[in-house]
């Protein structure tokens, strides 16, 4: 239990770092969320619990090409802020992603490669 906790505790905290520092430089927020520390801290916690190395390379694998159709949705948001509010462009952005994600999945299945 206390691995849990103590995994919780470090996760949380990287995004209160990252958006205390966003609180004082847009741009250094916006870099350090943009790097892959979420994903790297998830490799770790995989490696640490013993898990195999398949399942730590698809998680890295299936990582890259679910992030593709979330990307719209950055720039789409700072658009539709002004316009519609905090809550109505969060919505709006998360069914844009989704929609993206789905067309994104039937596109990639004729390359042979499944996200769904």
């Amino acid at each position: 239990m206390a691995w849990i906790i103590a995994k919780y505790l470090l996760t949380a905290g990287m995004i209160v770092f990252i958006s205390e520092v966003a609180k004082r430089s847009d741009r250094l927020g916006g870099f350090i969320a943009a790097l892959p520390l979420m994903t790297l801290l998830t490799l770790v916690w995989l490696y640490v619990e013993n898990q195999s190395e398949e399942k730590i390379a698809n998680h890295a694998y299936y990582t890259f090409w679910y992030v593709i159709p979330t990307l719209p949705m950055f720039l789409l948001f700072p658009y539709l802020l002004p316009k519609l509010g905090f809550w109505m462009a969060m919505g709006a952005c998360v069914v844009v992603t989704f929609v993206c994600f789905g067309l994104f999945a039937l596109m990639m299945k004729g390359f042979g490669i499944n996200l769904l």
